[in-house]
């Protein structure tokens, strides 16, 4: 949710195991990845000529639009769609995948949902609905052809929203499903940041902060020199910004604040747009693929909750990154790999 510089806006051996932790244990091997040459080979697919891209036509309410898509490598078995942030960010901060799912021979998907950058943008406030998200990626879906076979779904941030409902409708084509730093409940987030990050904060930078936002200055330059300091080197991603990867700064510059402002509000300390009230803890325990959350100890995202949502889940799993923050994919990136690299390889030797 919180996450962008304009606004971006997760006893015994047996019981240790079963509360979602990685344990030893016997497992049968998986099978081998395909060999390097084989996993990067795109003569036999229908996208060769473009490099992996597809823009796939999706119907709406309002008509028909199309949503750009790129797929990388080949793997029948592992086969990951890959929902961006925001909302309305774009895919290209997830490009640290690309350092390590070659090699592990994952097959997985760049997208851009409906309103960013590289997909149409129509400006229609009601195509900004989760309902409507959540059919747009089971259109995407059908037209790579992921199916229960294959489909691991990752959602990060409010692309963790959007996997939780996709998983919640339609979870009879999931493989295996992973939320990656985003609470399941929209008011134990307002909480976590209102008891726990704002009163770690430099307390006069927070009481400016509130003050612009409740002039309605959020545009101001100041709320961002305020924000950047004290909130997102410190929670949403943890170095320096001028060292920030460029693949961050292109999504940030990109976000498309038509989308993001309605669904999350314009305050990057807490949501107030049309998610505001969005709870699906109660409702956890229907997910019954494998299921893997993500969090970090620096998180704007509680990681007791995440742990929780493991457990609420009948074969969820957590992965906890100790240096990391809302984008642990950067800032704790090799824990955050090799953690979801593993869960994968797990359930595809299942």
């Amino acid at each position: 949710m919180s996450g962008s510089p304009a606004s971006f806006i997760f006893v015994s051996l047996v019981s240790f195991v079963s509360s979602g932790f990685w344990g030893c244990r016997e497992r049968q091997a998986a099978p081998s990845p395909p060999s390097n040459s084989a996993h990067l080979d795109y003569s036999a697919r229908d996208d060769r000529l473009t490099g992996g891209v597809k823009l796939i036509p999706i119907t709406t309410p309002k008509g028909a639009f199309k949503v750009w898509t790129k797929r990388v490598g080949n793997n029948p078995r592992m086969k990951v769609l890959l929902l961006h942030g925001g909302p309305g960010a774009t895919h290209e901060y997830m490009e640290a995948f690309d350092s390590y799912f070659p090699a592990a021979g994952i097959e997985y998907y760049y997208y851009d949902q409906l309103g960013s950058a590289y997909s149409d943008q129509p400006d229609d406030p009601d195509l900004v609905d989760l309902p409507r998200f959540v059919n747009e990626v089971e259109q995407v879906r059908n037209a790579l052809g992921l199916d229960r076979d294959n489909f691991y779904l990752l959602g990060h941030s409010w692309g963790g929203v959007l996997a939780i409902e996709y998983a919640l409708a339609h979870q009879e084509h999931l493989k295996g499903l992973v939320i990656s730093n985003m609470m399941s409940s929209i008011p134990a987030y307002n909480e976590y940041a209102k008891n726990v990050l704002m009163p770690a904060m430099d307390q006069q930078a927070l009481a400016e902060i509130r003050a612009l936002e409740a002039r309605g200055m959020t545009e101001n330059p100041r709320y961002m020199e305020l924000l950047v300091p004290n909130h997102y080197t410190q929670h949403i991603l943890r170095m320096p910004p001028d060292q920030w990867p460029d693949p961050v700064n292109r999504a940030f510059k990109h976000l498309n604040p038509k989308v993001y402002v309605p669904m999350q509000g314009p305050s990057e300390l807490g949501a107030s747009g049309k998610l505001a009230n969005w709870d699906r803890s109660a409702d956890l325990g229907k997910i019954t693929v494998p299921a893997l959350t993500i969090d970090a100890k620096y998180d704007t995202m509680d990681p007791a909750h995440m742990e929780k949502m493991s457990k609420q889940m009948p074969k969820g799993r957590y992965l906890y990154c100790p240096n990391g923050s809302h984008m642990a994919m950067y800032d704790d990136q090799h824990v955050y790999f090799d953690g979801l690299i593993k869960f994968i390889e797990d359930v595809d030797a299942r």
